[in-house]
């Protein structure tokens, strides 16, 4: 099934892993920070967003270090960042845990970034998606890789609605900054 007209007004879903985070010794999971490579990239996907006309309305964010981090590299890339919100709930959550999430998101949300992390992410998306465009479905099957984002476009009167294969996939950005 892909994303239909009549059933509500067109939504779309953006879903951005974060950045590449480092590793440092000690440090526990949650409070990673982005590696130097991250923060070059998470500027080169808040521009990408732009450029592909994909600014959100709002953006769940994790509250990990890492995603905050991206978020807010990419955010400063606007005129006029959302409002964002950091969701502990987005932190390691699987399909069931961020469906969860979405289906809370107000219906006056048109466009929702979502921050976050692996699998869960590429999960979601390969749940979401009936269809894509191109061969972006048969990328995110490859890899989801860090800094990727996911456009997932639907129709339908609430977040609520929003089921396993009623969303086209139509576009896969991989963002990546260039060193100086």
């Amino acid at each position: 099934m892909t994303a239909r007209s009549g059933a509500g007004p067109l939504r779309r879903l953006v879903v951005l892993r974060h950045a590449k985070s480092a590793w440092p010794e000690g440090v526990a999971d949650h409070e990673r920070p982005l590696a130097p490579r991250g923060r070059r990239d998470a500027p080169a996907v808040g521009r990408a967003l732009a450029e592909a006309d994909c600014l959100p309305d709002l953006a769940l964010c994790s509250t990990a270090v890492r995603a905050r981090q991206t978020w807010d590299l990419a955010a400063a890339q606007w005129a006029t960042p959302p409002p964002v919100r950091h969701d502990a709930r987005l932190y390691a959550a699987d399909v069931a845990e961020l469906t969860e999430v979405l289906h809370g998101v107000a219906a006056q949300v048109e466009t929702l970034l979502l921050v976050g992390h692996n699998p869960g992410l590429e999960e979601l998306v390969l749940e979401l998606a009936g269809d894509g465009l191109g061969d972006a479905l048969d990328r995110v099957r490859v890899k989801f890789p860090t800094s990727a984002v996911a456009v997932l476009a639907w129709h339908g009167p609430s977040w609520r609605a929003l089921a396993p294969g009623t969303a086209l996939l139509t576009d896969l950005i991989v963002a990546r900054g260039t060193k100086r």
